[in-house]
């Protein structure tokens, strides 16, 4: 098996995907995490060129947000789509990318990832508050490469 495949455990991605239901219970905002074993790119570029190819671009108020993991690399970002960027702060996901951080440093990423998403849903709410019409754009599904 790859680093990837090991990063976490069936379970531990099946928590994460119901974090990402929860948080999006707070939002309109579209949550997903990407996990893979390595790039020659830094993180934010990187999570920069997975964002395009998951098509979160796509939502339709373009608040997409992507947390990337390099396993290898022991790499994370989080980057939100324009959409957030024009109505947030400046600083805004330091506090998520903070949370997840302090679990991480402990070797419990599932924990730093549920933390982080948990935390992007309660933030974002003030923003891009959920609408009983509400659809889920994009897969609550954990992507790897």
């Amino acid at each position: 098996m790859s680093k990837t495949e090991d990063f976490l455990t069936a379970e531990e991605e099946q928590e994460i995907v119901e974090a990402i239901a929860i948080a999006e219970k707070n939002t309109s905002g579209e949550i997903r995490v990407h996990i893979e074993n390595h790039s020659e790119k830094p993180p934010l570029e990187r999570a920069k060129e997975v964002f395009l190819s998951l098509e979160m671009q796509n939502t339709e108020a373009r608040n997409g947000v992507l947390f990337y993991v390099g396993v290898s690399d022991k790499t994370f970002a989080i980057l939100g789509d324009e959409g957030i960027d024009k109505k947030v702060e400046l600083d805004f996901w330091n506090v998520t990318k903070d949370a997840a951080i302090q679990h991480f440093k402990n070797k419990n990423y599932k924990d730093g990832l549920v933390a982080g998403i948990l935390s992007a849903g309660e933030r974002l709410k003030k923003f891009f508050p959920y609408a009983e019409d509400d659809t889920n754009e994009l897969s609550n599904e954990i992507s790897k490469s």
